[in-house]
């Protein structure tokens, strides 16, 4: 049984909240705290860890950001929701880098219920406990450091460019992640997935993407004292990059909806990202997979499951999904080398990643595509199309 805490400093919110899950009792084992001092104290003494902490921003004492600063550092394999209102948007930019997910209040009871079950569903996807610790304490994935400075510099102008900030934003996979992370959550309330830079920039507005890049500092750059033979986060970019714009030709040839082309876009964008979680995270380990990966003829998913216990599509997965964002992505991530293991079949996001991804591989002799699977989704005959409509 999942357990989960929620915290308020209102007895109104908390008797509310148990009335609105009273029907999850069966699956749910809920806690009520009164304020942060409470909620510490209840985590310190429980007898298993939470799973989830759901918490209000503006409490007397110790308010919301200060709390989820101390469950990080105490309570790293919590997953932390934010649960506050419209009118307290800066104190929630305040709590961004410890929060993984933000609803609004009132919040509907579905949205509440769908939004930690998702979260408590992607706690199993990693076995090992040191692996959640590690995800769950992210606040963000560096950006490439000349980006990164563009974006600053760009912001600080006088009459900054909309378009320019989406482009620069747009071409770094961590600053892709993290403004969809922000922009898809619920505290936002809109009514319609995002998945494009573009539409969330423009969604934000300038003045809360400059609050969130300049005050809440919620990008950061790459940076590693120890250097990773083999690794480059600018190969890795370019790569992405060209995935990403192959997925979504692919799609595109499909006559799929824009939503569509867009999900496979940003999957693409994004399918590599668990490797700057492991490069910026573990640099040492991730110089021992290169290095195996080198000495030895496997691939490079055994060898990080070999070094490191997991691979950089699953951990990408699920820091991606506890973030929030939509299904179709996260699960393009987390499939991208083994389509097979998906239930779903069909021209979907996944499949159009899966082959752009195999055939760039493909052109550097380390790669391949499924065809067995892609003849499962009955679209055997469309890849020779494909492959000679993507960029090499």
């Amino acid at each position: 049984m999942k357990r989960i805490l929620f915290v308020d400093d209102e007895p109104n919110v908390l008797q509310g909240l148990k009335r609105m899950l009273r029907s999850m009792r069966k699956e749910w084992d809920m806690s009520y705290a009164g304020g942060g001092e409470e909620a510490l104290r209840l985590m310190e003494e429980a007898e298993a860890p939470y799973d989830v902490i759901v918490s209000d921003m503006r409490m007397p004492g110790m308010d919301g950001a200060q709390l989820l600063t101390e469950v990080t550092r105490r309570f790293p394999n919590t997953v932390r929701i934010v649960l506050s209102g419209q009118s307290e948007k800066e104190a929630v930019f305040k709590a961004i880098g410890k929060t993984h997910q933000y609803l609004s209040k009132p919040c509907n009871p579905e949205i509440l219920k769908q939004t930690v079950a998702r979260a408590c569903n992607l706690r199993d996807l990693l076995s090992d406990e040191a692996l959640k610790s590690l995800s769950s304490r992210m606040e963000q994935m560096p950006s490439m450091p000349k980006i990164y400075l563009e974006l600053i510099e760009e912001l600080k102008e006088e009459s900054p460019s909309m378009q320019l900030i989406s482009r620069l934003i747009a071409k770094d996979v961590a600053m892709t992640a993290k403004i969809l992370q922000l922009v898809n959550s619920a505290f936002f309330g809109i009514r319609r997935r995002i998945t494009t830079v573009d539409m969330a920039v423009n969604y934000l507005g300038l003045e809360n993407v400059s609050s969130l890049v300049l005050a809440a500092n919620v990008f950061s750059q790459f940076n590693t004292d120890i250097p990773i033979r083999g690794f480059s986060l600018e190969a890795l970019w370019s790569h992405s990059g060209k995935v990403g714009r192959n997925a979504q030709t692919i799609v595109k040839l499909e006559d799929k909806t824009k939503e569509e082309v867009d999900d496979a876009m940003t999957a693409g964008l994004l399918h590599d990202c668990g490797k700057i979680i492991f490069a910026a995270n573990l640099p040492e380990k991730y110089s021992e997979v290169l290095r195996l990966l080198e000495s030895e003829k496997i691939s490079l998913i055994e060898a990080e499951e070999k070094i490191i216990g997991t691979n950089h599509s699953v951990i990408g997965a699920y820091l991606l999904g506890v973030w929030g964002l939509p299904d179709a992505i996260v699960e393009a991530v987390a499939f991208h080398h083994n389509p097979e293991f998906c239930p779903s079949v069909g021209c979907s996001a996944l499949t159009a990643v899966h082959v752009a991804n195999g055939a760039c591989h493909e052109m550097d002799g380390a790669g391949s595509i499924n065809m067995a699977y892609i003849e499962e989704c009955g679209l055997g005959e469309n890849v020779q199309r494909w492959l000679a409509s993507i960029s090499n």
